[in-house]
């Protein structure tokens, strides 16, 4: 199966100016936030979020370029994306993120703090300029869902009557919204009629809810080096996610542990080895690969591209991670 640098191949390039043009725009300013920013931008991310951006782009271009809008849009996209893991790192106080320091077990947590918000607030600026009411919405909404989806995950810790529906929309708010949105603004950028924007809103979505199902899949059954943060780290935390929740439905005893915040010594590794006994797992990657088919189904309209070719084999490459 390919890697996310291989299917991203046909926007290699604009990927790489995307960063120093990232680099540029966070330019001078408070030298902190700046060394905050320009780690944040080496520290090796696979950039998914922007390469869908450049991808839909340039698939929905005539000529197959790529205006300065749309990249704009891309830069825009990324900075928002950084700036959430800048505070959810905070929030989770993790030290590192895949292998690399977090901004505030570097500097600190104020600095941290400053930061995500030094770069939303770039985000949104660099966004009013692109003088588009509509994409100013979409991207606006975005940071609106991942303030709500932190929110959201806050309330539900350890809350074992939560359903699979809250589960989703917290997961829609902290993962999809940014993919979904940033998608349709691609569209609408590109002038598409209104069709054709929800059919990018919903690959979007669907391939965000892809992903974070596998995600929460991986906290189970990846290794530390793989996750980038110790196993089952959600579950310790108190964050139910979907393996968790299908699991409750056959393991009683989960819940019970749950609720007491796994108190008792052998807590964790009790309900751990409950749901890898259940069929939460399996359960899972059905609905993960739902989600990646409906995905790909969105996109039929666009004509034959390499960034389409590139854009069809995401849904695929989500799931590949499971196996």
């Amino acid at each position: 199966m390919k890697t996310v640098a291989e299917l991203l191949q046909p926007v290699e390039s604009d990927l790489e100016d995307l960063l120093s043009d990232l680099r540029n725009l966070i330019g001078a300013g408070h030298p902190i936030l700046q060394a905050a920013a320009e780690h944040l931008f080496s520290a090796g991310g696979k950039r998914l979020r922007p390469g869908i951006v450049l991808l839909l782009s340039r698939a929905l271009d005539p000529a197959g370029a790529l205006g300065s809008r749309h990249r704009r849009l891309a830069e825009i996209t990324e900075m928002i994306h950084t700036a959430s893991l800048v505070h959810d790192d905070v929030v989770d106080e993790a030290d590192t993120r895949r292998g690399v320091a977090t901004v505030h077990s570097r500097f600190n947590s104020r600095v941290a703090v400053l930061a995500g918000d030094f770069l939303f607030a770039q985000a949104s600026w660099h966004l009013a300029n692109l003088d588009n009411l509509e994409v100013v919405k979409l991207l606006s909404r975005v940071i609106m869902d991942l303030a709500e989806g932190e929110v959201r995950q806050g309330l539900f810790r350890y809350d074992t009557g939560q359903s699979l529906e809250t589960y989703l929309e917290k997961s829609y708010c902290k993962t999809a919204s940014l993919m979904a949105n940033s998608a349709r603004a691609a569209g609408v950028l590109s002038g598409l009629p209104e069709p054709e924007l929800d059919l990018l809103y919903q690959f979007g979505r669907q391939l965000g809810l892809a992903f974070q199902v596998v995600d929460d899949i991986l906290d189970f059954t990846g290794d530390d080096a793989q996750l980038g943060k110790p196993a089952a780290s959600d579950l310790a935390s108190g964050t139910l996610t979907a393996p968790v929740l299908y699991a409750m439905e056959q393991q009683p005893l989960l819940a019970v542990l749950i609720e007491r915040e796994f108190s008792e010594l052998e807590d964790l590794p009790q309900a751990l080895a409950l749901v890898r006994q259940s069929d939460g797992i399996q359960r899972s990657r059905q609905l993960a690969e739902g989600f990646a088919r409906q995905a790909g189904e969105c996109l039929a309209f666009l004509p034959p591209s390499e960034s389409r070719k590139a854009l069809l084999a995401l849904p695929e490459f989500v799931l590949s991670r499971l196996y």
